[in-house]
């Protein structure tokens, strides 16, 4: 892949984050994004926070675009969806008394 000097302000880079952006907001209208520079791999990273417990559905939504976004247009970027803190914290809530009620005897 091609890597721009500063892939932040390319303008190709900045036309495929608002893409990905839309693309996902027309399913998750409240979702909302961090969008960075890391280097594993080398790239712009996009984090996109969506109030879902199954993030498998977002990934769903953008993952053929982004192939071809990666593949045929050469751009390093990547998207990682994340649930809401809220979600977060309720999904570790039901694993903790899910875990307590197993270790009860019975």
């Amino acid at each position: 892949m091609e890597h721009p000097q500063d892939p932040l302000t390319d303008p190709r880079m900045q036309a495929a984050v608002a893409e990905l952006q839309e693309l996902i907001r027309s399913h998750f209208p409240t979702a909302t994004f961090d969008v960075g520079e890391a280097d594993d791999p080398d790239g712009v990273y996009m984090r996109a926070v969506v109030d879902i417990d199954d993030t498998d559905e977002v990934t769903e939504v953008f993952i053929d675009r982004l192939v071809d976004m990666q593949v045929e247009e050469g751009l390093p970027i990547y998207v990682v969806p994340v649930r809401t803190p809220e979600r977060i914290a309720a999904a570790l809530e039901q694993e903790r008394r899910d875990r307590y009620r197993i270790a009860l005897p019975g």
